[in-house]
C-alpha cells in the first residue's frame, strides 16, 4: 500500500474487508495474537487497547461549566472558526461530523447534522469524553494521538464494537512554536469515508490550524526553541527552520541544555555513555556533528555549550513548578523526556522531571490534575495516582467507576495484596 496511513487499498471491496478484519478482530480478541490481515498501525493500537472491554463506552471527563471554561481557554479555540470553515460544509451534509479534541484525547467539539450527532450520542462521542486509545481502543482521534500522525480507521478496525459502524480520518495538531502536541481533528461518519480524501481533507486542515496560530504569534528573532518531551527524537526551532535532530544530538543537545554553565567533554561522555563506554573520539565526532547542523554561532567549545537565548519544553515544566503551578506544568507535559534515551545523564534527568511533577500533582489532590497525570505516559500504570485519585472522586463521579476498575487491574498485575487497598475503599 503507497500511503499505510490510508485504511483501503484501490480496488478492495469494503464489504469484503469489513468481513476480513472482523474475523481478525475477534480472534484478536479471543486468543490476543496479532493478524497479518490488518494494518500494522492497527495491529499496534489492538495491543495497546487489549486491557479495554470491547463492550465499553468511554467515560465523559468534562461536563457543563466545566467543559465551557476548558473550551475557552484551550488554544484550538482560536481556530475553530478555520474548522467550521474547512469542515463544516462536509459535516452538515447529513452524513459526517467534525470533532476536534485536546491532547488527551478529551473532545472539545462535535459538530454536525442533529440526526447523526444522536446516533453518534449512543458510543459517548460528545463534548467532553476521552476518546484516548486508553479509553476508547483503536479510532483515528485516539491514535492520531498516540502515533503523532494523521491516520484512518475503518469500520472493524476500531477496537470497540459499538463504534465499528463508523469510519474516521483524524490528524494531529502541533503548537507551531514548541511543537507541543495540541490536539487532533478528525471527520467521523460512514464506510465512504475511507478514501484518501477525507485523510487529506483533514491533514491539510491540521496544517492550516497550525499556520493560522503560528501566523497570530509574533516570532521572536535569535529564540531557539528545543522540543524534547514526549519524543525520542528533539525538535530545534531557529529563525523559521524547523530541525528534527537523530538521537544521539537529542541527548547531546538536552544535556547542553541541562548545564547552561557548560561541560567538558569528559563530562558529557560521562553523561552520555557511562563509565564503561566512554568513547572520546566518538563524542569529539558526534559534537563536530552537532555543531555542523547547528551552527557554530550557537554551540561553544572549551567548555561546551549553547549561545544564545534558548528554550526547551522541559525547562519550561522545571519553571512551572518552581513557581507553585502544577496545573501549567501538567498540561505542557505530552510524555517522558526522550523516553527512547538509555544515555545517562538523560535518564536521571527523566526521572527528575517525572518526579517533581508526579509529585506535585499528587501534593495538590485536585481530582482534575490527578486525572490528567494519570492519563499520560508516565501516569498510566502509577498505582498510587489512581488510588489518589479515587480517593478525591465524590462517590457519583462518572470517573470514579473506571479509576477502580483500573486500579484492581494494576493490583492484580502487580500481583500485589488487596488488604490495604479494600481498607482505603472502605469495602
Amino acid at each position: 500500500m503507497a500511503d499505510p496511513w490510508l485504511a483501503l487499498e484501490f480496488g478492495v471491496d469494503p464489504a469484503e474487508r469489513i468481513a476480513q478484519v472482523g474475523a481478525a478482530h475477534e480472534a484478536f480478541l479471543t486468543a490476543g495474537a496479532p493478524s497479518h490481515r490488518v494494518r500494522d498501525v492497527v495491529r499496534r493500537s489492538w495491543e495497546r487497547s487489549s486491557r479495554l472491554d470491547p463492550e465499553a463506552t468511554p467515560p465523559v471527563d468534562l461536563a457543563d461549566d466545566a467543559l465551557a471554561d476548558y473550551r475557552t481557554a484551550h488554544p484550538l479555540a482560536r481556530v475553530l472558526p478555520l474548522f467550521r470553515d474547512l469542515l463544516g460544509g462536509i459535516a452538515q451534509d447529513g452524513a459526517h461530523l467534525m470533532a476536534v479534541c485536546d491532547a488527551y484525547g478529551r473532545l472539545l467539539w462535535v459538530e454536525g447534522h442533529p440526526g447523526v450527532l444522536r446516533h453518534a450520542e449512543r458510543m459517548n462521542f460528545v463534548p467532553g469524553a476521552r476518546w484516548d486509545e486508553s479509553h476508547a481502543g483503536t479510532n483515528a482521534p485516539g491514535t492520531a494521538l498516540a502515533v503523532d500522525h494523521s491516520v484512518q480507521i475503518f469500520a472493524t478496525e476500531h477496537f470497540s464494537r459499538p463504534v465499528q459502524r463508523w469510519t474516521c480520518a483524524a490528524a494531529p495538531i502541533h503548537d507551531p512554536a514548541t511543537g507541543r502536541l495540541l490536539g487532533a481533528v478528525d471527520i467521523t461518519g460512514g464506510d465512504h469515508l475511507a478514501n484518501p480524501h477525507s485523510l487529506a481533507l483533514v491533514r491539510a486542515t491540521a496544517r492550516a490550524a497550525e499556520a493560522q496560530l503560528a501566523a497570530d504569534r509574533p516570532v521572536e528573532p535569535g529564540v531557539t526553541t528545543v522540543t524534547a518531551l514526549g519524543r525520542d527524537e528533539a525538535e530545534l526551532r531557529v529563525d523559521g527552520r524547523r530541525i528534527r535532530l537523530g538521537r544521539r544530538h537529542s541527548e547531546l543537545l538536552v544535556l547542553l541544555l541541562d548545564h547552561p554553565e557548560g561541560r567538558t567533554g569528559e563530562q558529557l561522555g560521562l553523561d552520555l555513555y557511562g563509565d564503561d563506554r566512554l568513547h572520546p573520539v566518538t563524542l569529539r565526532a558526534e559534537l563536530s556533528r552537532l555543531r555542523r547542523v547547528l551552527g557554530p554561532e550557537l554551540l561553544d567549545s572549551r567548555p561546551y555549550r549553547l549561545r544564545g537565548t534558548v528554550r526547551a519544553d522541559f525547562r519550561t515544566i522545571a519553571d512551572q513548578l518552581d513557581q507553585g503551578d502544577p496545573a501549567g506544568a501538567l498540561d505542557a507535559y505530552p510524555g517522558p523526556l526522550l523516553p527512547g534515551s538509555d544515555a545517562p545523564g538523560v535518564t536521571r534527568l527523566r526521572r527528575l522531571i517525572d518526579g517533581r511533577l508526579r509529585a506535585a500533582v499528587l501534593a495538590a489532590a485536585d481530582p482534575a490534575l490527578l486525572a490528567a497525570w494519570t492519563a499520560t505516559p508516565a501516569g498510566a500504570d502509577d498505582l498510587t495516582a489512581w488510588q489518589a485519585l479515587a480517593g478525591a472522586l465524590p462517590t457519583g463521579a462518572p470517573r470514579r467507576p473506571l479509576a477502580l476498575a483500573h486500579i484492581d487491574q494494576l493490583i492484580r498485575e502487580y500481583d500485589l495484596p488487596r488488604a490495604t487497598f479494600l481498607q482505603r475503599r472502605g469495602n
